[in-house]
């Protein structure tokens, strides 16, 4: 049998395509499988894009002045709705002269919105009132904005080198007045350093009880201490420590001998250990005319022969 001719060209051999993935291909494949990418893709892309194009169209002024006032506008419908309107105040709490204060620190002239209303910073426009202990500020419905108000109670009358003022029980300033007539009622102390000791002053007001009506009020010396003034030019002197023990201890000595009922001019209790009585004038003339001493003027010096005779 005749041999058989193949005519076909002679093609080179085919060579099996590998079906493994190329080395960028397997890179990217397990970069995908990280969420990481899967949300950088998914989620950064769009918003970079969204980004890139609103910059782009607010890179034109007008068009960003066109936007600002749009917003503006619908700003402004949405804060003048009838619900939002602040049209009264209702102050509580208050004393007529703080009330008419309050109302003249409001921000804004009523009605308002409540959106131009800054309560925070109002609170705090209000409790520069020395006379407010506290406040308590919130817009209710019906467009009332409430002011809750707890005034400062007076104490005591405190005077010093710039004048009178109220005091609370801690200290605190409430008011000046122009005189102690103004508010009889209150205790008086004076001193520098006096207003820092209130609550002692306070404490050694009750302890003088039995003899209140004779007290003029409370010197503070020092800033350390008190004297008890009381009227006929007497007062006691308190120690710095234990000053209300030592007012008490008085009180009991002059209720057992009237002692504060005769001729003393001060009680020294500053060492309560050693307590010194100081005598009045008219005391120590006499025991002085008993033991046959001159006698003693009013400025406390020794009055001459010759103005004894002469008088």
């Amino acid at each position: 049998m005749p041999d058989v001719i193949d005519h076909r060209p002679n093609r080179p051999p085919q060579t099996r395509r590998d079906p493994a993935p190329s080395r960028l291909q397997y890179r990217l494949e397990r970069m995908w499988l990280r969420p990481v990418w899967r949300r950088a893709v998914r989620i950064g892309v769009p918003a970079f894009l969204v980004v890139l194009i609103a910059g782009l169209w607010l890179a034109d002024e007008d068009r960003r002045a066109r936007l600002s006032d749009g917003v503006q506008q619908i700003l402004d419908k949405v804060q003048s709705r009838e619900e939002f309107l602040v049209r009264t105040m209702a102050v509580e709490g208050a004393s007529p002269v703080v009330d008419a204060a309050l109302r003249a620190m409001l921000p804004v002239d009523l009605p308002a919105s409540s959106f131009d209303i800054d309560l925070t910073a109002m609170r705090l426009q209000v409790m520069q009132l020395d006379v407010i202990e506290s406040v308590d500020l919130r817009i209710k419905p019906g467009g009332i904005l409430s002011a809750v108000v707890k005034e400062r109670e007076p104490a005591v009358l405190w005077r010093h080198a710039r004048g009178i003022e109220i005091l609370d029980r801690t200290g605190h300033r409430v008011a000046s007045v122009t005189g102690r007539d103004v508010r009889a009622d209150l205790p008086l102390i004076a001193g520098e350093g006096a207003d820092l000791a209130v609550p002692e002053a306070l404490s050694l007001i009750d302890a003088a009880g039995p003899i209140l009506p004779r007290v003029r009020g409370l010197v503070r010396k020092g800033e350390r201490r008190w004297d008890l003034v009381l009227d006929h030019g007497q007062k006691i002197m308190l120690p710095a420590e234990g000053a209300v023990i030592a007012l008490q201890a008085a009180m009991a000595l002059d209720r057992a001998q009237d002692m504060l009922g005769r001729d003393i001019a001060a009680v020294d209790l500053r060492d309560p250990s050693r307590p010194v009585l100081r005598l009045g004038l008219d005391a120590r003339n006499a025991i002085r005319e008993a033991r046959g001493q001159p006698l003693l003027g009013p400025d406390g010096k020794v009055i001459p022969e010759n103005d004894k005779k002469g008088g």
